[in-house]
């Protein structure tokens, strides 16, 4: 704990008192003045937005890779593989074993190599053909290899991307576009449903293949379609990205350097400095526990499908009732995260979601009525809301200097994945079909995850406080960095 103490100490003396720039006469001058500034920096956003739109589909893609095995499931996966046991639940279990393992390593090399147009593409063609590989398995041990490489491949996007993003945005747009990155994941499992339910009702025994296989075919196939258009649509950091003029490029940099009062390229930590500096911050192992709580009550994700069969549908009606209640979280969470931006403030907005899903939860567990319990897959699924405003909290959290940022982000998600490894056994077919003991995992975890976001925003109050005395003390006039709340 001392030693983590002095961690948060350090980060505190490195954070400026503020921008560097507030003492010259006029510091948007290079840029034509504060109105042409404003008017560049509207021009340079819509570029950035434009460009990073392709992540939205990226981590659809993702998503839909990594889950489809849940739809396969409906659809002759587990006879055909003579499946038995808890051996589904290691197939599921077993892709977040190479996830974890890849992904700082992953946001090391990325910031070291400063290509993330070239470097998340690739990654992505590879996980493309192993899904393909994973649509000629025979046993379990062929499914299980596929699924372990596939995980560690998919490792390098999720974590890179967020770091891309902290790259270009500042601390109040950050919330925002989380929140529609995250959306590709929400609406994977609506879109990926709905393509499921086509594919698997209209191919089976096509060219002699079950209707699953073709499943992970056409799938894979897609993934690698897409992975070579974002090659070409992709930006870089701001230091190197061609298509930035000269102008727009200087305020990408000059932005990040006022968000924080110092940028990002003038930071020269090595790849073992930002690593050492994350492990050594109680802040990193404190989202981490939190987030890896709330992994576990978000566990239903990647059974929705058989939650869906509860109501007592046949398997393309199912699937098709997968959708709505992802839709409508797309739409909470867009709402969600942009007040939390606009109101800088973030532990009650994911308070109010997790609090949303144990209701849910709860009302799954009382009844077994079809219409209450449609209702909480709702409420279980908006609880997503509230975990993209915590991974923007994570972001606002670990400012400078990159290396460091690099691996806190892939430090925290990676280690929130053991939750997803857990939670592969919260959901046994012995416990359907009213899941009353999966429901009540969830919902001890969620309050976890409360408890410990409520633990961390008292931490942050007081490294305010003493950032607050430390000003005061200097005579600082204009007041500098803050931790977000």
């Amino acid at each position: 704990m001392a030693s983590s103490v002095r961690s948060d100490e350090k980060d505190l003396e490195k954070l400026p008192d503020s921008p560097r720039h507030e003492k010259d006469a006029d510091p948007d001058a290079e840029f034509g003045g504060t109105e042409a500034r404003r008017k560049l920096e509207r021009r340079l956003l819509w570029k950035v937005d434009a460009r990073m739109s392709i992540m939205v589909v990226i981590y659809i893609l993702n998503y839909i890779d990594r889950n489809n095995a849940g739809a396969a499931r409906l659809k002759g996966f587990e006879a055909d593989l003579k499946l038995k046991g808890q051996e589904f639940a290691t197939l599921l279990s077993i892709l977040y074993v190479g996830y974890i393992i890849m992904q700082i390593p992953s946001n090391m090399f990325l910031n070291w190599i400063g290509r993330p147009s070239i470097y998340l593409p690739c990654c992505m063609i590879i996980w493309g053909m192993i899904s393909v590989l994973t649509g000629i398995t025979h046993n379990f041990v062929g499914a299980l290899l596929t699924r372990f490489f596939l995980g560690f491949v998919e490792a390098a996007f999720f974590p890179g991307a967020l770091f891309l993003l902290s790259k270009w945005y500042k601390r109040e747009e950050l919330g925002l576009r989380t929140a529609i990155l995250y959306g590709g994941n929400i609406i994977s499992n609506a879109f990926g449903a709905l393509m499921a339910s086509g594919i698997l009702s209209g191919m089976q025994g096509k060219l002699g293949h079950a209707a699953w296989r073709w499943l992970f075919y056409i799938e894979g196939a897609l993934t690698i379609g897409i992975a070579v258009l974002a090659i070409f649509i992709l930006p870089d950091f701001p230091a190197n990205s061609r298509w930035l003029s000269p102008q727009e490029r200087a305020l990408a940099m000059r932005r990040m350097e006022e968000d924080v009062g110092v940028g990002d390229e003038e930071q020269t930590e090595n790849q073992g400095s930002g690593l050492w500096l994350a492990l050594t911050d109680i802040k990193v192992w404190w989202l981490a526990l939190a987030m890896t709580a709330q992994v576990v009550a978000l566990s239903f994700n990647a059974y929705f499908p058989t939650l869906s069969a509860t109501l007592g549908y046949n398997t393309t009606v199912t699937l098709l009732l997968v959708a709505p209640p992802f839709v409508f979280t797309v739409i909470i969470s867009g709402f969600l995260s942009h007040h939390s931006d606009k109101v800088g403030e973030r532990f009650y907005h994911i308070t109010a979601s997790f609090g949303l899903g144990i209701l849910g939860f709860i009302i799954a567990i009382s009844t077994m009525n079809t219409a209450a319990r449609y209702v909480s897959l709702f409420l279980m699924a908006q609880s997503y809301a509230g975990f993209i405003v915590l991974y923007a909290w994570m972001s606002n959290t670990f400012p400078r200097p990159p290396s460091k940022r690099a691996v806190a982000l892939a430090l925290i998600n990676a280690f929130s994945q053991l939750g997803n490894i857990a939670g592969s056994y919260v959901w046994p077919k012995s416990w359907g079909k009213s899941y009353r003991n999966s429901y009540g995992i969830c919902i001890a975890c969620s309050g976890f995850a409360i408890l410990l976001c409520w633990a961390f925003r008292q931490h942050l109050i007081s490294l305010n406080k003493k950032l607050d005395q430390e000003e005061e003390e200097k005579g600082v006039p204009v007041k500098g960095f803050r931790y977000m709340l």
